[in-house]
């Protein structure tokens, strides 16, 4: 009897770490292509107008109803954003889906359009990279010239009012329900710019007594300035403490996991 019992029980998935800043688990497999010089981060007027219908008109409704089907997704201070509505700024989150997490951001301030830092994985899938690129990606390069144009495309994104999306954990942990640690060297951006930070913490929530699904709750916080009393590295490294302090907060509103995560031994 006991055992027809446990049968009846899904068991969760474990997955063993050993570093929180370096392990990835996203399944998929991707030789990286290479960011260097030559990369095209502009492209012209043609570009920039495909780029705004894929962003904001044709692929919008499709990132509307996956998250509201799959994740019965939910914005808890989405109002925050419009206090800056008139400026570029950052948004930082945690990054816990593979899919989801190219669109949140962009439902949530919609219609100012969002642009994403990447991982060059993202922008190397056979087929595909155009379309990424078309929505938003801004890969990182691997050399010295191609970090000279990365840094003219982010601050040209900021410059034109857009916001620019970053995932300062790095490494895609799916339904990870805490906040893993990050360093502050992305956090070099809003302190050269001086402009403001939002941070996004995705949370999950049962979905009533069903095993089928979970909810997301996203919620926004924000705006958050570089102290300009403080010395660069320093302005960097007290941004990055206080986008941390509060992701955490608001990543105990979690209220399950479907997947647990625990260190290896």
């Amino acid at each position: 009897m006991s055992g027809k019992g446990e049968n009846r029980v899904k068991e969760k998935k474990v997955i063993y770490y050993t570093d929180e800043l370096n392990d990835e688990f996203s399944t998929a497999q991707i030789t990286p292509r290479v960011i260097d010089g030559n990369y095209r981060y502009f492209r012209g007027r043609l570009w920039d107008f495909c780029s705004l219908a894929v962003q904001n008109v044709l692929t919008m409704p499709v990132k509307v109803l996956y998250s509201k089907c799959k994740f019965h997704l939910k914005y808890v201070g989405r109002e925050k954003l419009k206090e800056c509505k008139n400026t570029g700024y950052f948004i930082y989150g945690n990054h816990t889906q593979p899919f989801a997490d190219t669109f949140i951001p962009s439902v949530a301030n919609f219609p100012k359009r969002n642009f994403f830092i990447v991982h060059p994985n993202n922008v190397s899938m056979p087929g595909m990279h155009t379309f990424v690129e078309l929505c938003g990606a801004l890969p990182i390069p691997g050399d010295f010239e191609g970090m000279k144009n990365f840094v003219r495309a982010v601050e040209e994104k900021i410059r034109k009012k857009y916001s620019v999306t970053i995932y300062p954990e790095a490494h895609i942990w799916p339904y990870y329900t805490h906040i893993r640690p990050f360093t502050a060297v992305s956090f070099q951006y809003p302190v050269k710019l001086s402009c403001p930070v939002f941070c996004l913490t995705n949370t999950y929530r049962r979905r009533g007594k069903s095993r089928r699904g979970v909810n997301i709750v996203t919620y926004i916080d924000g705006p958050f300035y570089p102290d300009e009393t403080l010395k660069p590295k320093a302005r960097q490294q007290e941004l990055r403490d206080r986008v941390y302090r509060q992701m955490e907060v608001r990543s105990r509103e979690s209220d399950c996991e479907v997947i647990l995560y625990r260190r290896a031994k």
